[in-house]
């Protein structure tokens, strides 16, 4: 196996699989090594429709082997540890690669135990997850008869911010359709304090939760399951904001312990596990102090290291950890790696924290958010195109766009290094 590549890239992922399918395009000739340890590629986008019955799961799973590109050579291993002083990369088991260019793209590692009492609760099945187990999702809103439906997220970053919200809506709408609503108290319970940071978007989002009648909890860190009881604990994040005085004898059952300890009682709990980057990055010396990749926000170039770049779940970047924000960020990388190679600066400062989030709010309804760093709405101007002008508000043909186009999209295009 060849132990020196031009390029190294770590992750098999979107953001690994894209870069070197572009690198590859810009110039054949390149060596290019993938480390990568798993033998299935998913296309988790569609995880959320997954977990509401309306997609196939076997339909996001793919063979890694066929989305390598062609003239890149894959070490199935796992990524160890770091020598940028001397570019070397150590694997498990393959022994150690030297790179004159490397690019960091293996995503986030799901840490249920951030939450006491996570681990065991989706385990024993107390608790479901899209981000774990989609087809679980599926299995207990199918089956749900009435109670109280907790849909929450946890103070990490997490990929795709938007999901937690997205599968409590379409519960909501099932719970409705299946003569479930009048039995049920849908919560939706968030660390942030609005249900969405980009003002358009979060008044739509708002009307569909006076839709569906969502009790909308702002300030509430989950940070406790009790799988016995079926409990769930959340300290109140800011606890100089008014809120609604929590009795016991309140529809929910809610129930305040101290200044900051909410119980609320559960018969469904779906949750986003708390997020980070995977172990052997943050023992890393590539890492800024709150454990992610350390990269400039609009070169994604390593801020010690000329020759290191990250992209995607990894990178310490201020927007929604996405693969729309992929899409954007590869080409970038791409370029300023050949600039590089070619002797000189990498000077496209481009990447203006752009991201999406196809907001499902019900069967047949979607919302698509486009931000940037600064939280502008920046809607795709191609979108007219579809017959879509006010993408802010819930259309059907942005959901057929969810449910048809952007996986068509994504295994035919984006990861063959296409633009789209």
């Amino acid at each position: 196996m060849e132990q020196h590549f031009e390029i190294l890239i770590i992750g098999g992922g979107t953001a690994g699989i894209m870069t070197a399918a572009q690198l590859l395009k810009k110039d054949k000739s390149l060596s290019i090594g993938i480390i990568e340890p798993a033998q299935t590629h998913y296309y988790q986008p569609a995880w959320t429709l997954v977990g509401a019955g309306t997609y196939d799961y076997a339909k996001t799973a793919k063979p890694m082997a066929e989305v390598m590109p062609d003239g890149v050579e894959w070490i199935r291993d796992y990524a160890t540890g770091f020598d940028p002083e001397k570019n070397i990369v150590t694997t498990k088991s393959s022994g150690a690669f030297q790179y004159d260019f490397l690019v960091v793209a293996p995503g986030l590692v799901m840490e249920p135990s951030m939450i006491e009492g996570l681990p065991e609760a989706l385990e024993k099945g107390v608790a479901c997850s899209n981000y774990i187990d989609p087809e679980k999702t599926w299995d207990i809103i199918k089956n749900f008869k009435g109670g109280n439906a907790v849909f929450t997220q946890p103070t990490t970053p997490i990929k795709c911010g938007g999901a937690p919200q997205k599968i409590a809506y379409l519960a909501a709408d099932y719970f409705r359709k299946h003569g479930l609503e009048e039995k049920t108290n849908v919560i939706f319970a968030t660390p942030g304090s609005v249900i969405f940071g980009v003002k358009p978007i979060r008044e739509t989002l708002m009307k569909v939760i006076d839709r569906y009648h969502i009790h909308f909890k702002p300030f509430y860190a989950p940070f406790k399951i009790d799988v016995d009881e079926k409990i769930i604990h959340f300290n109140h994040t800011a606890p100089e904001e008014n809120r609604c005085i929590i009795n016991e004898g309140n529809e929910l059952g809610e129930r305040m312990l101290g200044e900051t300890d909410i119980q609320v009682p559960f018969d469904m709990l779906h949750l986003a596990p708390p997020q980070a980057a995977p172990k052997f990055i943050r023992d890393s010396s590539l890492v800024n102090d709150t454990g992610w990749l350390d990269v400039d926000h609009h070169s994604l170039q390593h801020k010690k290291h000329a020759n290191i770049f990250g992209l995607g779940d990894v990178a310490a970047l201020p927007t929604a950890k996405t693969g729309a924000a992929i899409r954007k960020q590869v080409p970038v990388v791409v370029e300023n790696i050949l600039l590089l190679k070619a002797h000189k600066e990498a000077t496209n400062h481009s990447y203006n924290g752009y991201s999406s989030c196809p907001l499902v709010t019900g069967y047949g309804k979607m919302v698509l958010a486009e931000f940037d760093y600064q939280s502008n709405f920046t809607p795709d101007p191609k979108l007219k195109r579809m017959l879509v002008f006010n993408s802010d508000k819930e259309h059907w043909r942005l959901w057929m766009m969810k449910k048809h186009l952007l996986p068509y999209l994504y295994w035919n295009k984006m990861l063959k290094g296409k633009q789209v």
